[in-house]
Formats: structure tokens, C-alpha cells, sequence
């Protein structure tokens, strides 16, 4: 039994490391519904939030947001996740939803796996019309955990964020508001 799962897990590994060109099409949508508590200044306020993964980002891809960081900061990885064919949606109450630009697994040794989504955050029209600090905070972003323990799984969400370079040269993650508490997260 053990050795059939870890075969499978070499070759999913496999399947999902795969460097080609394009994104890795799914054999099946992953769905993710959780809701997002907030956190400090945000306590007592939560939503919804819907994942809906058909593809994953290729590592060819990866490299190409790093690049476009390196080059033209902050900027520049929002300007190429713009260009980014959608990987899927995600949607949290409230919102028309959006696009998600980069959706990576990375499995993990303790039988856990991660799962990050990054994507250009859409600006609101308040937010444009009154030039608000936050239309600098143009990026959104999620982390989960979850592994065979579903009850276990746990997450982030990062509504409003940017990246900077700090003055170690450390890529640092900066947040317009805290980040919010994924709990109930539901795999499907």
C-alpha cells in the first residue's frame, strides 16, 4: 500500500514539475473554499473566498516573474502577471472575482503540500479616483497548507501587498492591511 502511493507521488512530483513552455493543465479543477478572517485592525471582519485552480505555473514562468522583478521591481512582476494566460479564479465575497496569474504546488516531506497563488490585484475605482496610498499595494496573494488531515490544512491571505528589496537585499513582503486567517479550508 505504502509503496503504490509513493509511486504515485513520484510520478504527480513528475507531472507537476514539469519545466515545458506552457502551464501544466490539470487533470481535474482543484477547488478551494475557506473563509478569511481578519486579523488586528481587521478583527471581527471576514469573507468568503473561492479558489478555482484549472492550471499550474511552470517553472519557466517562475523565472520569468523573478526576472521581471529583478529588472523593473514591484512594477515589473505586476506588468508580467498582467500578461499571465489565467491559471484560474478566485473570488471573495464582495468582489466580481479575479483572475489568478501564478498557482504553484510544492509538495512537501512531510506529506504536506503548499500551495501559493500570486496575481495582480484590480484596483478599485475609489481607490483610483481618490489616488489612495493603497493602489501602490497592487498585488494579492494565498498560501495553504494542507495535507491527508483535512482538519489540519490552514492559510493566508494576503489581500493588498508589494514586493521590495530591503536594505539586506532580501526580497521582503510588504502589507496595505494585515493579512487574514484562511480557516475552514475545503479542498474539493
Amino acid at each position: 500500500m505504502r509503496f503504490s502511493l509513493a509511486i504515485a507521488g513520484v510520478v504527480s512530483l513528475i507531472v507537476l514539475t514539469s519545466t515545458s513552455g506552457s502551464a501544466q493543465k490539470l487533470p481535474k479543477k482543484i477547488y478551494i473554499q475557506a473563509q478569511a478572517m481578519g486579523t488586528s485592525t481587521q478583527m471581527g471582519r471576514n469573507a468568503n473566498i473561492t479558489l478555482i485552480i484549472e492550471e499550474l505555473s511552470t517553472d519557466a514562468e517562475r523565472a520569468g516573474l523573478i526576472e521581471a522583478f529583478e529588472q523593473k521591481g514591484n512594477e515589473g512582476l505586476v506588468n508580467a502577471l498582467d500578461k499571465m494566460h489565467s491559471k484560474g479564479r478566485m473570488s471573495i465575497t464582495g468582489t466580481l472575482g479575479y483572475d489568478i496569474a501564478y498557482a504553484k504546488l510544492f509538495p512537501q516531506p512531510d506529506g504536506t503540500t503548499i500551495l501559493r497563488i500570486v496575481t495582480d490585484r484590480p484596483l478599485l475605482f475609489g481607490e483610483v479616483w481618490a489616488s489612495t496610498r493603497s493602489q501602490d499595494y497592487n498585488l494579492a496573494g494565498v498560501e495553504i497548507t494542507y495535507g491527508k488531515d483535512k482538519k489540519k490544512a490552514k492559510g493566508t491571505l494576503y489581500p493588498a501587498a508589494k514586493l521590495k528589496m530591503n536594505k539586506q537585499g532580501q526580497l521582503e513582503l510588504q502589507l496595505y492591511q494585515n493579512p487574514w486567517n484562511l480557516v475552514n479550508i475545503q479542498k474539493r
